[in-house]
């Protein structure tokens, strides 16, 4: 078998596990690929609510709550805002981390963004997701669901 046809079938088998997940952790896994692709996409902007940007309005408002509160511990703790650490301020906090975001280049950026994508979909599950189930199905959501529906 071609290692074409085995990645095809580990798909279709996450695939299956996505399609009988519950709505709440489908609906977290999109809140973590959304905020990544909002940071990714993050430019320096006149906007002085950074995370009001990136955290996507029509989310739970306990949910934004959390993550308003989550992301910037986030980002800390994957070390891309250390020259922030001193900082109390969330704002600053994510500013810091997406400059050093937008620095970053190839394997290593992909490689943070889906870090923060599965652990802001951990904080928005509410802790149902776990970091495995989470790093097999946000990539399967992200390069079959996401990119998908924004390129049509």
């Amino acid at each position: 078998m071609s290692l074409k046809n085995w990645l095809k079938k580990i798909w279709k088998a996450i695939q299956s596990l996505f399609n009988s997940i519950p709505a709440d952790l489908k609906s977290a896994i999109n809140i973590g690929v959304t905020i990544t692709e909002n940071i990714k996409k993050f430019i320096d902007s006149p906007v002085a609510d950074i995370l009001t940007v990136i955290i996507p309005g029509d989310i739970d408002d306990k949910i934004k709550a959390i993550l308003r509160a989550k992301v910037p511990q986030i980002l800390l703790q994957l070390k891309l805002a250390n020259e922030c650490a001193d900082s109390s301020n969330p704002e600053q906090i994510t500013a810091c981390a997406i400059k050093n975001l937008q620095a970053l280049t190839g394997n290593l950026k992909s490689a943070y963004l889906h870090n923060l994508s599965v652990l802001i979909a951990q904080f928005a599950a509410d802790g149902k997701l776990t970091w495995e189930d989470g790093a097999y199905i946000m990539e399967w959501y992200y390069q079959h669901h996401f990119k998908t529906n924004r390129q049509s």
